[in-house]
C-alpha cells in the first residue's frame, strides 16, 4: 500500500503536476491522521473495556471479603453487647445464693475477648493499581474510609479488650479463680469482691467502658460495609 501511495507520488511530480501533487499530499497526511485517530480510538475503547472487566472482577472479591468481615464483626458485636449486659447484672446485683451461681455465667461473657483482622487482599490489589480504577467517586471514598481508617479502629477497640484481659484479668484468674472456661464461665473463689466496692469492681466498670466503646465503632463499621456493598451491588450489575 505504502509503495503504491509512493509510485502516484512519483508520477505527480514526473509530470509535473505540482498543484495536484498538493492537494495529493494533504489528502495523504489526512487519511494518515485519519488512522492514527481511528487507532487510538480503538485502543481507548479496548483499554477502556479491559479497564471495566478488572473494576468488576476486583469489586466482586471485595465485596466477598466485606460479606466475611461483616459476619466476623457481627458475631464480635454480639459478644461485646453479652458482656456488657453481663457486667450490668453483676454491678446492680445483690449477694446470694443464685448470684453466686449466675455471676459465674455472666464473667465467661465479660472475661474473653475476639481479635478481628479485615480481610483486604482485593483492596491490596486494588491500591496497587490505582483507587482511579473505580469509576464512582462516592465507592472509592467508602473504600478508604472503611480499610484505611474504620477497620484499624475496630482492630484497636478489640485490642484494647484483649490487653484489659492480660493486664488485667489474667492476674484475678490466677489468684481467685476456682475453674475457667474460655467465653463459658469464670467462678471465683470469693464472688462477692465484685458485688462491693474494689479493684475487682473498677476493672469490670473498665471493661464495660471498652465494650461500649468498641461497640460503637463495630457499628459504624458495618454501617459503611453495607453503604459499599450497595454501592457494589449496583456496580457490578
Amino acid at each position: 500500500m505504502i509503495k503504491f501511495f509512493r509510485k502516484i507520488r512519483q508520477n505527480l511530480l514526473m509530470e509535473n503536476k505540482t498543484g495536484k501533487y498538493l492537494k495529493y499530499a494533504i489528502g495523504e497526511i489526512i487519511l494518515v491522521v485519519i488512522g492514527i485517530l481511528i487507532a487510538l480510538q480503538l485502543n481507548n475503547l479496548n483499554e477502556n473495556k479491559k479497564n471495566d472487566v478488572f473494576e468488576k472482577e476486583i469489586l466482586s472479591q471485595i465485596q466477598e471479603n466485606l460479606k466475611s468481615d461483616k459476619f466476623v464483626l457481627k458475631q464480635i458485636e454480639l459478644n461485646f453487647m453479652k458482656a456488657i449486659a453481663s457486667s450490668n447484672k453483676i454491678l446492680n446485683a445483690q449477694e446470694s445464693q443464685k448470684t453466686k451461681d449466675s455471676i459465674k455465667i455472666w464473667l465467661g461473657a465479660i472475661i474473653q475477648f475476639d481479635r478481628f483482622q479485615p480481610l483486604t487482599n482485593a483492596y491490596e490489589v486494588l491500591k496497587s493499581n490505582g483507587l482511579d480504577r473505580i469509576s464512582n467517586k462516592q465507592l472509592r471514598f467508602l473504600l478508604g474510609k472503611y480499610y484505611d481508617d474504620e477497620s484499624l479502629r475496630m482492630i484497636k477497640s478489640t485490642n484494647d479488650i484483649e490487653i484489659a484481659f492480660n493486664d488485667h484479668w489474667i492476674p484475678i484468674l490466677f489468684e481467685e479463680t476456682v475453674e475457667f472456661e474460655f467465653k463459658k464461665s469464670v467462678e471465683l473463689k470469693d464472688y462477692s469482691v465484685l458485688l462491693k466496692s474494689s479493684k475487682e469492681r473498677n476493672i469490670l466498670k473498665l471493661n464495660r467502658d471498652n465494650y461500649s466503646s468498641g461497640i460503637n465503632k463495630i457499628k459504624s463499621g458495618i454501617s459503611t460495609i453495607e453503604e459499599i456493598q450497595n454501592l457494589i451491588g449496583k456496580e457490578i450489575k
